[in-house]
């Protein structure tokens, strides 16, 4: 049985009518960018998120950068981030001119460690970006009450954690703002790149809608030096048609999920190298990812490759030890929770569209490769 890591064309099959209707319905329009489709998600996404906007843009990177720009973050401010992430989070501080601060993650969950981040506030700090990493909500609520403290913003990565719940509230409305992803791998994914901001601020909202179109509100009347970065109408009409489906599919992956811990967690003894995603009482994840650790990972990894499985780490480095920030000065062994993290973690096919006869299969393979 072959089994990819990912098969987005399964999305598309399932949902086949449904996307060839909004895509006749938009090319029959005339009209492609700044239109109803968009309007229309728009206010579904935001109604989703339970907050009072949703800005559509071009992807997450630029979401997240938008709103560090709308909240006047740049040159000489700092931003703390998780020494674990996708290194979109960082780029997107760096892009405004501000520093990534980095730290490190809770070994349990991946996702940044409240414990820490206090003690790397500076005078120069104005913002904490928390991301809910491979679809498992952050802890929150002791870094709204870090940010309350000292005045800052808390700005939500919430790329791969579309539908999840931190004690019973949606990830994208917890912060002041939240950049979500619609790239196609996302659990609510487009055809193509596609992005948008999730806020309760009215006057960050209106400011980002200005920053996405040229700095203008009004065509050839520019307010601010703004950028281009707008969802288009083709990949809003199909982001609504997926937003029906998205509870759903979400639920899919959780029972996936719920079968691989269940049947990997037995039998422990012989696979006591093994560690197994923790859900944290909090959270009511979503699967973006199922990320597993092993010391031997680049074996394993092999090993499931030859029975024909997928697989794919998520992330090989930290963004401290990438080129693109060697001006940091950072070594290894700066993050070493990160660092080991990077080295030991190995993500499994999960997905809407898997049977349960592949998660078995998926499921047997490691049991006989897994030591």
């Amino acid at each position: 049985m072959n089994i990819p890591f990912l098969d987005l064309k399964a999305t598309y099959l399932e949902l086949k009518a449904e996307m060839d209707a909004a895509y006749q319905r938009v090319m029959n329009s005339g009209w492609y960018l700044l239109g109803r489709e968009l309007e229309a998600f728009e206010a579904e996404f935001a109604e989703y998120c339970g907050v009072k906007h949703c800005i559509g843009v071009a992807n997450g990177l630029d979401a997240l950068h938008l709103i560090l720009r709308a909240f006047d973050i740049g040159p000489g401010d700092e931003v703390i981030v998780p020494a674990n992430t996708y290194i979109a989070t960082w780029l997107a501080v760096s892009q405004c001119g501000a520093l990534p601060v980095p730290v490190e993650p809770d070994q349990r969950t991946y996702n940044i460690d409240p414990a820490l981040i206090e003690k790397v506030i500076t005078p120069r700090t104005k913002a904490i970006m928390p991301v809910h990493l491979y679809g498992q909500p952050a802890d929150m609520d002791p870094i709204l009450e870090i940010a309350a403290r000292h005045g800052l913003k808390v700005i939500e990565d919430n790329a791969q954690a579309h539908g999840a719940r931190y004690k019973g509230r949606r990830t994208g409305g917890l912060g002041h703002a939240a950049g979500n992803s619609f790239y196609p791998g996302k659990n609510l994914g487009a055809f193509g790149d596609g992005g948008a901001v999730t806020t309760n601020d009215d006057t960050l909202a209106d400011r980002i809608r200005l920053l996405r179109n040229y700095g203008s509100k009004i065509k050839y009347y520019n307010d601010e030096k703004g950028f281009n970065s707008r969802l288009d109408e083709l990949q809003a009409a199909f982001l609504r048609v997926k937003l029906t489906k998205l509870d759903e599919w979400n639920e899919r992956r959780r029972r996936i999920a719920a079968f691989y811990i269940q049947k990997l967690g037995v039998g422990s003894t012989e696979r006591s190298e093994l560690v197994l995603p923790l859900v944290a009482s909090w959270t009511e994840p979503v699967w973006h990812l199922f990320v597993i650790r092993h010391p031997q990972r680049d074996e394993l990894q092999n090993k499931l490759m030859a029975a024909g499985i997928g697989t794919l780490i998520h992330y090989p480095f930290p963004p401290h030890l990438t080129s693109a920030y060697r001006e940091m000065g950072s070594h290894a062994g700066a993050f070493p929770v990160a660092e080991e993290l990077a080295r030991t973690v190995l993500s499994l096919p999960i997905g809407p569209q898997m049977s349960h006869e592949q998660a078995h299969h998926v499921i047997q393979s490691m049991k006989a490769v897994a030591r």
